[in-house]
């Protein structure tokens, strides 16, 4: 799904996609094909320009995943732990 042409349907693209799906900029960013910059920079500077409405709901769901994404670490990193836990615990026992 790539839009690299025209920037302003790409930002808005984008923007759809992440309201409708509620998805973080780097999942777009791999969807689109893109670099996370240029998904906040086509979101954060030149979609306000051309689609102020669109931007403002675009903007509450990027607002709602940086509240959430110290939650997300931490969980990635509960479970980096726990699976490196389990691996020695199986090493453990075969020995």
């Amino acid at each position: 799904m790539s839009l690299k042409g025209n920037i302003e349907e790409r930002a808005c693209a984008l923007a759809c996609y992440i309201i409708e799906h509620r998805t973080t900029v780097r999942a777009a960013a791999k969807v689109f094909g893109v670099s996370k910059s240029t998904v906040h920079k086509d979101l954060s500077e030149r979609l306000p320009g051309f689609n102020r409405p669109l931007y403002l709901q675009v903007k509450a769901v990027l607002d709602e995943n940086k509240a959430e994404r110290h939650i997300r670490g931490g969980i990635a990193t509960r479970q980096k732990y726990l699976l490196s836990f389990e691996k020695e615990s199986r090493q453990r026992k075969l020995s």
